[in-house]
């Protein structure tokens, strides 16, 4: 037995007759499909994967961490460099380390290549030049550490003072996007003129450490020990002055520390 089932097509005479009807002339079959299922636009129903722990050593832990598409970076870049708004306003809840790594790793890339330039032109002329890779360890020593470790203590701090709006991973992308303005700044401070070089670093230190204070202001002060919340806000201050007086020092000044001297 088939599972095709037949559709009946009738004709019908103009003068509406229907006193005769032949079914071998009046009556047309044609295959139908009345018995196959229907369609079904609804989508199924996604299975959402088990909610097991996610472990360290495991990529789904991280990945939760990198879950934010090119655009969103990227209006978060232009938001840090000209912000109209709080900021954690506008991470939407959705905060991320995709942005904050690759704009720590240019950061020390630039550095490097910048610092190289700086240190070129400081003893051109006095011999040959030889490439020090120790410019590439200490920007990355620098800019990673502060980058990823004095968030993780502000947060702790947060946590202690009782802030219930602290959040690591905010911290993190805060810390993170506010490094951004040293990519222009690092691109023309590798000019021999050192009152122009303090001039560039200084103008970097005032936009990002704004930025910062702008941003963590409203979080330090839902504290419940406001003395302790003002003092912590000094101390990120500070702690960002030290940050741009080691790029001025280490990468962009004549008798670098960080520079070899030849033996």
């Amino acid at each position: 037995m088939t599972s095709g089932g037949y559709d009946v097509v009738v004709d019908v005479d103009e003068e509406a007759d229907l006193g005769h009807t032949d079914l071998q002339e009046d009556l047309e079959f044609h295959s139908s499909n009345f018995t196959d299922a229907a369609p079904n636009t609804r989508k199924p129903p996604t299975s959402s994967p088990a909610s097991g722990k996610q472990y360290l050593w495991s990529l789904a832990f991280y990945a939760q961490f990198f879950d934010v598409d090119t655009s969103s970076v990227l209006h978060r870049c232009r938001s840090a460099l000209y912000p109209r708004t709080n900021f954690l306003d506008i991470l939407e809840g959705n905060p991320d380390l995709y942005g904050p790594f690759w704009i720590a790793t240019t950061v020390v890339m630039i550095l490097f290549l910048t610092g190289t330039i700086s240190r070129y032109l400081a003893i051109k002329g006095e011999g040959h030049f030889v490439y020090d890779f120790g410019l590439l360890s200490g920007a990355a020593g620098l800019i990673y550490g502060y980058t990823f470790v004095i968030p993780p203590t502000l947060w702790g701090l947060l946590r202690y003072l009782g802030s219930e709006s602290a959040n690591l991973l905010e911290c993190w992308a805060l810390y993170g996007y506010a490094n951004l303005i040293w990519i222009p700044v690092a691109l023309i401070s590798w000019s021999p003129i050192t009152a122009l070089n303090y001039a560039f670093v200084g103008i970097g230190f005032v936009v990002s450490v704004a930025f910062l204070i702008r941003n963590l202001y409203p979080v330090l002060s839902a504290t419940r020990d406001s003395k302790t919340s003002q003092t912590l806000l000094i101390v990120v201050c500070v702690l960002h002055a030290g940050l741009a007086i080691a790029i001025k020092v280490l990468f962009f000044a004549h008798g670098s520390p960080a520079k070899k001297k030849d033996g």
